[in-house]
């Protein structure tokens, strides 16, 4: 049976309070078990999406685990006194995993993103870890009259990891809606890691990094990505409104 994760509450959402290498470790544990896992690398997008709507706090409920991966999750915990360990980053994540699943033999399949970028992105990753054979790879421009069929490719394909890079409204939802169904023992949204892992965007240099400004780089090279951006003071502003009651209980019904 897998051990308590230790985690604070923001507005109702579970972020675990592991390190990287905890992470890692208790990722690696369930895989090897075929313990379905479905993680989600949370932001503060993501935490107003469900502050704002009850199906999409459902939804998120429903991952395995949840970590924080956005600056603006690791300042709120801090802030309402519950620190938690460090960031873990989808990005980064998905490294160490790929690293693990060379010691292990393990499969992935990527789906996501467009044909180009996802080519790719298999591409590099085949090269960079040898030792974990990818068993496919699909865009992910498809609807959902198609979603049977990507679902059965996966199902047919038994990957140890599967990587879904969709748009922030479809990702998480997709994977929580056909999880069961998918059958595989780890699955994470990764947002625009594909892109970087491709060589489409650059990542944010250690500097940025540092200074919690990942989202700003970000930005500079993609400009539409402007409105969601807004959504990031008005989290500050909430909880900093919300402190005492950041950290409450909500009902899930």
């Amino acid at each position: 049976m897998s051990k308590q994760v230790p985690t604070v509450p923001i507005y109702g959402i579970p972020f675990s309070k592991m390190s990287m290498d905890e992470t890692v470790s208790y990722l690696t544990e369930a895989i090897e078990q075929k313990r379905q896992t479905h993680v989600i690398t949370a932001n503060p997008i993501m935490v107003m999406s469900a502050v704002e709507s009850q199906d999409y706090y459902k939804m998120m409920r429903k991952a395995e685990l949840i970590v924080p991966d956005g600056a603006g999750v690791v300042w709120a915990a801090n802030y309402v006194g519950t620190p938690v360990t460090e960031r873990v980053t989808g990005f980064d994540l998905l490294h160490r995993l790929m690293q693990e699943g060379e010691k292990r033999r393990w499969t992935a399949y990527l789906l996501g993103t467009s044909q180009e970028v996802i080519e790719a992105a298999a591409e590099k990753l085949q090269l960079q870890y040898p030792q974990v054979r990818i068993v496919g790879y699909r865009d992910g421009y498809f609807g959902p009259d198609q979603d049977a069929e990507v679902v059965e490719a996966i199902r047919q394909a038994a990957p140890d990891l599967l990587f879904v890079a969709r748009g922030a409204e479809t990702q998480e939802p997709w994977i929580a809606k056909y999880k069961k169904q998918l059958g595989v023992p780890f699955i994470m949204g990764v947002g625009g890691s594909f892109d970087i892992v491709a060589g489409k965007l650059k990542r944010a240099p250690m500097l940025f990094q540092k200074l919690r400004l990942e989202w700003f780089y970000r930005l500079l090279q993609e400009p539409k990505r402007l409105p969601r951006m807004l959504v990031l003071p008005k989290f500050v502003v909430k909880v900093v409104r919300d402190k005492e009651n950041v950290k409450k209980p909500r009902p899930t019904a």
